[in-house]
């Protein structure tokens, strides 16, 4: 079964974090001092936030998968789309081992989809030689942003 996935840039994870658990009526599964993880049950989501990315917002979207015969199946419909994939295989990011691969839809904005394989002590590792300090975040690639903006109380919507 799968589990929807955002990932959302924030300036101060101590306010976020509060937001959030008022928000989702619940605690987040993991918690560190630039990160937080709800995984949540109704609906199902797995909501991350970091303070690791360069801009506030929705950084990017995704399916958290149960098993690699599910990672598999999305690879396949990607490859039946024509999207250019990125397998990333096994890697550590946003504390958790994870077999992942990745697309970026027309729009530029990245997806991610992962079969979670255990926790890490570390928000990530770097890849090919790139020292994890000269990306915004471990998680790649980068597509565009999704850009929601942050808008002030009171302001006009939609």
């Amino acid at each position: 079964m799968k589990r929807f996935h955002i990932h959302v840039h924030v300036d101060d994870i101590t306010a976020s974090v509060a937001f959030y658990s008022k928000l989702f009526g619940a605690e987040p599964t993991r918690v560190e001092t630039d990160y937080a993880k709800w995984m949540l049950d109704d609906p199902r989501v797995n909501f991350a936030i970091s303070t690791r990315g360069t801009k506030a917002g929705v950084d990017h979207l995704g399916f958290q998968v149960d098993d690699t015969a599910e990672l598999a199946e999305l690879a396949q419909r990607a490859q039946a789309a024509d999207m250019a994939l990125v397998d990333q295989g096994e890697t550590t990011c946003c504390y958790a081992r994870s077999d992942k691969h990745w697309i970026v839809d027309p729009q530029g904005i990245a997806w991610e989809h992962f079969h979670s394989l255990g926790s890490a002590v570390v928000y990530g590792e770097s890849r090919q030689g790139e020292p994890l300090s000269s990306a915004p975040a471990c998680c790649g690639p980068r597509g565009t942003p999704v850009g929601v903006p942050v808008k002030p109380a009171g302001s006009a919507c939609c």
